[in-house]
């Protein structure tokens, strides 16, 4: 069933905030919790369906997760088994991709499939590698697509160039490793978020991190206690909110900081936004002050912020001058052609922009409101939400359903800030 949110302009956003446990950081410590051997706790996983279609997976595979409450659950780690059915992703293309660096090491057949926008991701991107390293892996309907099958085990450590910039590859083929006889090193072109080479650092993991490669040794972690910090991409909605509604002051509670993560706040800085950071706390502070100015994102800059690249679309919007994106390609791969989206939906709503080859230019102005589709993206829900409160008449989004993937509570924490 399709769900509708309408929101009428705003005034303000005031007030204290914790976003969801990180999405990509949850999606990892449930894996390397399932490889471990004894229990671990895991507290403040984020509680998105892309979370829980991997937690499924992992209970299909044999291991034990509880969960103690809202807030706490236990891994029961050890040997995975061959599930007796198909397992399902839905829209995660973390999960496929990640699961499918430890099904790789498995021995036995498994078979891995999701939702409509899944069977038109490229997953050759971690086919290529993984065949390389041993598997044999089957596309059983496209041909580097989804749904395919994996005959995984006797893998073996190679050294691979990726030619797209990847974190979800980069974390394939690392957890692939952990499997394969003798090391395995991922040589980045360009730098990717380091979700996973810091976690196998800070679970006693053999790994070695370069600028620009990461190698590592076969292995399994012993049973930990992690607590997930908070999804900077889910701050983002509420760091631009504040930046660009006047008289605004929120503050974003314990929002992880790490490597190529915080490539948007850099932007919004130069945009003319302020906001601060409180390294000992993890909070960042987000200030009203001022119209924002447009900028030029730089195609390198891309990797570290680019699941805010629709947020900040939002924010170039209502900025004045122009703001120049280069460099998109990726988002015509996400869960819908995010370049397309982006343009469409929240252009329906005032944003003048266009599209020249795999670049963005929008043009600031005044957001208008209206009726927009999410076409089953969470963030560019999100992102419309946010244009909504600044827009001159109110907003209807469908397909709000879309935002439960990784931010249930958005619209709930939106009524406690909005003014």
């Amino acid at each position: 069933m399709t769900a509708e949110l309408e929101l009428n302009p705003s005034s303000l956003l005031t007030g204290d905030i914790n976003v969801p446990g990180d999405k990509s950081i949850s999606h990892r410590i449930l894996i390397l919790a399932s490889l471990a051997n004894g229990v671990s706790t895991i507290h403040d996983l984020n509680e998105g369906q892309d979370v829980k279609h991997t937690i499924d997976i992992l209970s299909s595979l044999g291991i034990q997760i509880t969960e103690n409450d809202s807030k706490t659950l236990t891994v029961r780690g050890g040997s995975l088994k061959e599930p007796n059915e198909n397992l399902y992703v839905g829209n995660s293309g973390t999960s496929i991709r990640l699961m499918s660096g430890i099904l790789a090491g498995m021995p036995f057949s498994t078979t891995l499939d999701g939702d409509g926008s899944i069977r038109k991701r490229p997953m050759g991107r971690i086919i290529e590698p993984l065949e390389k390293m041993g598997a044999v892996i089957e596309c059983l309907e496209n041909d580097g697509m989804a749904p395919f099958r994996i005959d995984g085990g006797d893998l073996k450590g190679i050294e691979y160039h990726m030619e797209v910039p990847s974190a979800q590859v980069k974390g394939c083929l690392m957890l692939a490793g952990l499997f394969a006889q003798g090391q395995t090193t991922i040589v980045e072109n360009v730098p990717t978020r380091a979700h996973t080479e810091e976690m196998f650092e800070e679970l006693g993991l053999e790994v070695e991190i370069n600028d620009n490669s990461v190698t590592v040794k076969p292995g399994r972690p012993d049973s930990f206690t992690y607590q997930v910090m908070g999804d900077p991409s889910q701050a983002a909605f509420w760091v631009v909110g504040a930046a660009i509604l006047e008289g605004s002051k929120v503050s974003i509670k314990n929002v992880y900081t790490g490597r190529e993560r915080t490539g948007f706040i850099d932007v919004l800085k130069r945009m003319g936004a302020d906001i601060t950071q409180d390294p000992l706390a993890n909070d960042l502070h987000v200030s009203f002050s001022g119209k924002l100015v447009g900028t030029v994102v730089e195609e390198k800059e891309i990797p570290g912020l680019i699941d805010e690249v629709p947020i900040l679309a939002v924010a170039a919007a209502c900025a004045e001058g122009e703001t120049h994106f280069k460099g998109l390609g990726e988002l015509r791969v996400k869960e819908s052609n995010r370049l397309e989206t982006i343009v469409s939906e929240i252009g329906s709503m005032g944003m003048n922009a266009e599209i020249s080859g795999d670049d963005l230019i929008v043009k600031g102005g005044k957001l208008t409101g209206g009726k927009v589709n999410s076409h089953g993206d969470h963030r560019i829900a999100m992102s419309c939400a946010v244009a909504a409160l600044v827009s001159a008449e109110p907003t209807v989004i469908s397909g709000w359903e879309a935002v439960s993937t990784s931010y249930p509570d958005f619209a709930a924490d939106l009524e406690r800030l909005r003014k």
